[in-house]
């Protein structure tokens, strides 16, 4: 594992690299982040044990981090905490390093992430899709392969949806697991901080530092031995509208648990989406005015309020409280039908959204494209329950994610039945153009691919320009007079792997690469029949430093452009 201080550098050289600036509302200073990250490293050379040594994260902006102003996604708004929020301290108490804020939709309000003065955040895998809300600063970080995990908060499916859109996992624990002091309230009653990560061990390992007994205490719960898992779910046609391919795409995820063991059976979905429509459409609304309406009405009308939200939180001033009785009687009733539909099943299969919209979809309609992002998620804190989202594959070339819903305090039980849904993504060596900001990166991307690190290969190999399109390069183990060449690692699903074989042209093949620490990963290699007219480049000790050159002599320099190909 690398040092701390090695992971800081790396995450920030992800950042300038991926330049995806809205991700971000304070970024710390390089020189901050180092030493933070040098501490750690001492204290582990002293014998301190810090198991989260060695890994980075970032926090959603209305999450309190010492040092850095709590915006909330609205810098009139902004205010410097003291300390740490609860959950930020007990990270950094492990050893992990924060490296800053990301961006939000504005007070929490939304699921689209575009409701922000900071820009809105686009997806990962395809900019011109949003990448989810209202925590979607911390789900791109995330995907791009900048921090480990980042912390969301989830009162509407904020901890989900940016999950579902950008091929990782985000835990939304039972309420009370996780403190939420120090976090800026959408409805307090209801709110949860969540984490998002590549994986479902690297997000149960995040979540199990900030979690402590909950003060209302465990409610007896059957002892459940693992599998046969019972999973409910719901007809095709309770459902409602879904994107293109994602009906499909949800009964596959429905299929693979059955394959692996578990037990499916039907739900009456009805109650989870009435429930659903009640969350901004009921009383309960008024409690996001009772967070902050007061500086909303006090500022309405200012740049730096975004209009929706705005809109959102001062129409809620007014709602009489009958109302709110009326929809507690009637959400009180429509749990009880919820959970006796459940009945025995440890858990429910959903699609997180039932669809993806573009920035310009939601650019045209923000309410209806935000209500239907919630059909899913929207009742899950109103019946006090736990659930965990994970990829499910992917359909016309972007993620599809499904969740896992279960009652209070069933966490670790949502985490089981969604292993059976997530296989250990495997590694692959890109030296060329699946390099990041290359032509074919967006290809491993639509395969489920994400960013772990990078690296060299071991001094053994040699480099060559191919005469492809897009250009690309060979590379070749050799016994002598080889060179350590610039790579990236990425851990793609197994299936996206195959897929990623299945249409690779030729010369290029998979095979296996020694990484400079002698580790042994699969990874692009070249058929050697096609070097006899190929152009060695291995002195540039990469494929980006030989674009380089090329182009420093196309523009005049003195580079051998004959070199390189």
């Amino acid at each position: 594992m690398s040092t701390a201080v090695e992971r800081v550098r790396a995450a920030y050289a992800r950042i300038a690299r991926v330049d995806r600036p809205e991700v971000w509302i304070d970024l710390r200073p390089l020189a901050v982040a180092e030493a933070d990250a040098a501490a750690v490293d001492a204290r582990t050379a002293a014998g301190e044990r810090l198991p989260l040594a060695g890994t980075v994260f970032a926090v959603k902006g209305n999450i309190d981090v010492a040092g850095l102003p709590t915006t909330a996604g609205c810098p009139s708004y902004a205010y410097r905490p003291e300390a740490d929020a609860p959950a930020v301290a007990r990270l950094r108490a492990a050893g992990a390093v924060a490296l800053g804020t990301t961006n939000l939709d504005q007070f929490a309000t939304g699921l689209v992430g575009t409701r922000s003065p900071y820009g809105a955040v686009r997806g990962a895998v395809d900019p011109a899709y949003v990448a989810g809300g209202s925590s979607s600063g911390s789900a791109v970080a995330v995907a791009l392969g900048i921090v480990d995990f980042a912390l969301g908060t989830d009162t509407a499916g904020s901890g989900r949806v940016p999950a579902a859109f950008n091929g990782i996992v985000g835990l939304k624990p039972t309420r009370g697991l996780v403190p939420t002091e120090g976090v800026v309230p959408a409805c307090a009653s209801l709110d949860c901080v969540t984490v998002f990560a590549r994986t479902l061990p690297e997000a149960e390992r995040a979540l199990s530092f900030m979690a402590v007994p909950p003060a209302r205490g465990l409610p007896p719960l059957d002892q459940r031995r693992p599998g046969p898992w019972r999973v409910a779910v719901p007809a095709r046609e309770q459902l409602g509208e879904l994107d293109a391919g994602w009906a499909e795409a949800f009964d596959t995820a429905a299929a693979r648990l059955a394959d692996a063991g578990a037990a499916l059976q039907p739900v009456d979905l009805a109650p989870f989406t009435e429930a659903a429509a009640l969350l901004y459409e009921g009383a309960f609304v008024a409690e996001r005015h009772t967070a902050v309406g007061a500086f909303v009405d006090a500022h309405a009308g200012t740049a730096d309020l975004d209009p929706t939200v705005a809109g959102i939180i001062s129409g809620a001033r007014d709602i009489p409280a009958h109302r709110l009785f009326a929809d507690q009687e009637r959400l009180a009733h429509l749990r009880t039908t919820a959970m006796a539909s459940l009945g025995d099943a440890d858990a429910l299969l959903l699609p997180t959204t039932p669809g993806h919209p573009t920035l310009a979809e939601v650019a045209a309609d923000p309410l209806g494209a935000n209500a239907r992002l919630g059909r899913f998620t929207n009742s899950t804190n109103l019946f006090d329950l736990a659930a965990v989202a994970v990829p499910a594959g992917e359909v016309n070339g972007l993620p599809f994610g499904v969740m896992l819903i279960g009652p209070a305090f069933t966490d670790e039980r949502l985490a089981r039945v969604a292993d059976l849904l997530t296989t250990a993504p495997l590694p692959l060596a890109v030296v060329g153009a699946h390099l990041s900001g290359q032509p074919l990166n967006g290809q491993l991307l639509s395969l489920g691919g994400r960013f772990e690190r990078a690296t060299t290969t071991a001094a053994a190999y040699r480099l060559y320009a191919l005469d492809t399109t897009p250009p690309k390069p060979g590379l070749v183990r050799t016994r002598e007079g080889g060179a350590a060449i610039e790579a990236e690692v990425w851990r793609l699903p197994v299936e996206g792997l195959g897929a990623l074989l299945a249409a690779l042209p030729r010369p290029m093949t998979l095979g296996t690469v020694e990484l400079a620490d002698g580790t042994f990963v699969t990874g692009f290699l070249c058929e050697p029949e096609a070097l006899s007219d190929a152009r060695e480049i291995t002195a540039y000790g990469g494929w980006r430093a030989a674009l380089s050159a090329r182009s420093r002599a196309e523009d005049g320099g003195d580079a051998d452009r004959g070199s390189h190909g």
